[in-house]
């Protein structure tokens, strides 16, 4: 099946140029300034640009967690990314602590053929045990493509990791060449705060955000950098949220420590004002960290124009406010933490960053697409637009409107964080592997299309097909 796409703006983390595209079954075959063939299908692309697919590596479908599941599937929440534009997710299988990693990392791919993804998936590992010989099992994790860990610093007694365990899986990186994530929270404080507030009657979801205070993220994140600069290994900070973790950040990399960092589209475009919305509805906000005081979003945008952030994930993980939220509704340690944003991460980043001023279209292509592919052994594969490269494209129209809402979006959770606001700038076709799979904001795609994806070791190329990074546009 050959496809070409005519006439578009050919948007790279550095290119920027008018070129056709042609695409030959799953792969980018050529890219030049007219290209003359019969294809079977001839996409318009004159006035749109035209993007590497999305790669969103950091997303929950089927977590269970606080006694409940994240609403969306692998099927469900690939067609939410696509949607968006987003054309590869990484998820997280969970281990628990009498579970071993390739146990896990079993169970997690009978999930996923259960559900059959539209959209390409990888997998991260969330380590929460490595006693009684499990290190052992890391590199065949590497041999079966999952070469990166999570590992939480709070959530005492669920999902939380001790030094030791933290530390070791930092060596294990080090040796292995894996990447580490770290959530980075002083869980301990954190704890006490919760309870401190509960004592005092304080049990609405507005509480949620002064016990996890931006100072408590910032200790955390200048921990775990500490932590694997012992370990010669480097480091990536999730859900970054405040000015002052950014800092240890910018610090540690100035020092050349291999310290990187991701943040949400949450913490760029909401702020802790959500937590005054009258009764419960302030629940749906309910993500960890909390939304913050506005002053650290221009600080967070600072941080993505001048790369001490690498990264805009979305860390979508989403709970229904009917019923799954409400699980707390007489005491806000008992909501489920998260909220979903696979679906609108690039319209948001494009319309409230690059229309802005604040990043450059380069910049967005980076952040969303070709950095988090090269620090997850996914490049150039993923990530960007080169002979050799998947067909994972993205037409963009930077002038069409539209408003986020619940009575749009694909994912099943019932409500938007985004509701009423008007973005400028949406995908029109959305291809992966050479398949379309989103049609002017509908999902057009086949589940089972998507599929696991072996990914390389920290910073090393995906083996492939020849794949030409430097391709030129030729008359």
């Amino acid at each position: 099946m050959r496809k070409l796409i005519t006439g578009g703006r050919i948007i790279t983390a550095v290119d920027d140029y008018v070129a056709d595209v042609l695409v030959e079954d799953e792969t980018i075959v050529a890219i030049a300034a007219h290209i003359d063939v019969d294809a079977d299908e001839v996409i318009d692309a004159a006035g749109q640009y035209v993007l590497p697919g999305g790669v969103d590596p950091h997303v929950h479908f089927r977590m269970p967690f606080a006694g409940t599941e994240t609403i969306d599937d692998f099927t469900s929440g690939t067609a939410a990314a696509v949607r968006g534009g987003t054309t590869t997710v990484i998820d997280f299988p969970l281990q628990s602590r009498d579970k071993g990693l390739i146990e896990t990392l079993d169970h997690w791919h009978g999930l996923l053929g259960q559900d059959q993804p539209m959209v390409d998936v990888g997998f991260h590992m969330i380590v929460s045990d490595l006693s009684d010989g499990k290190l052992a099992e890391v590199p065949r994790l590497v041999d079966e493509g999952v070469t990166s860990f999570k590992l939480f610093m709070a959530y005492k007694n669920s999902l939380m990791a001790d030094d030791e365990t933290i530390f070791e899986a930092l060596c294990a990186s080090a040796d292995h060449g894996l990447l580490t994530m770290m959530h980075a929270e002083n869980g301990g404080v954190i704890d006490v705060l919760v309870r401190r507030a509960l004592a005092e009657g304080r049990t609405g979801p507005k509480y949620h955000e002064s016990t996890r205070p931006a100072k408590a993220e910032a200790e955390a994140v200048h921990s775990a950098i500490a932590i694997a600069e012992m370990a010669g290994a480097p480091v990536y900070i999730v859900h970054l949220s405040a000015e002052e973790s950014l800092h240890h950040v910018a610090q540690a990399r100035a020092r050349g420590i291999a310290a990187y960092a991701e943040t949400c589209p949450q913490y760029l475009f909401l702020d802790s004002s959500v937590y005054d919305l009258p009764e419960f509805e302030a629940a749906k906000y309910v993500f960890t960290p909390p939304a913050r005081a506005k002053h650290h979003q221009e600080a967070l945008w600072r941080g993505l124009a001048f790369d001490d952030l690498a990264v805009v994930s979305t860390d979508h993980c989403p709970f229904c406010f009917a019923d799954q939220k409400r699980l707390g509704i007489d005491d806000f340690s008992k909501i489920p933490n998260g909220g979903p944003g696979v679906e609108a991460r690039l319209q948001l980043v494009h319309d409230g960053g690059v229309r802005t001023g604040r990043i450059s279209l380069n910049r967005m292509v980076d952040v969303l697409s070709t950095t988090p592919a090269k620090l997850f052994g996914l490049f150039p594969k993923k990530g960007t637009i080169a002979v050799g490269s998947d067909a994972d494209l993205v037409i963009f129209d930077p002038n069409k409107r539209e408003v986020l809402s619940v009575e749009t979006q694909v994912s099943k959770v019932d409500y938007c964080n985004y509701e009423g606001r008007e973005v400028v700038g949406s995908p029109t076709v959305v291809m992966s592997r050479g398949e379309t799979v989103a049609r002017d904001g509908k999902v057009v795609g086949r589940p089972g299309h998507g599929r696991f994806i072996k990914r390389a070791q920290h910073l090393e190329p995906l083996p492939g097909r020849r794949i030409d990074t430097s391709i030129k546009v030729i008359s």
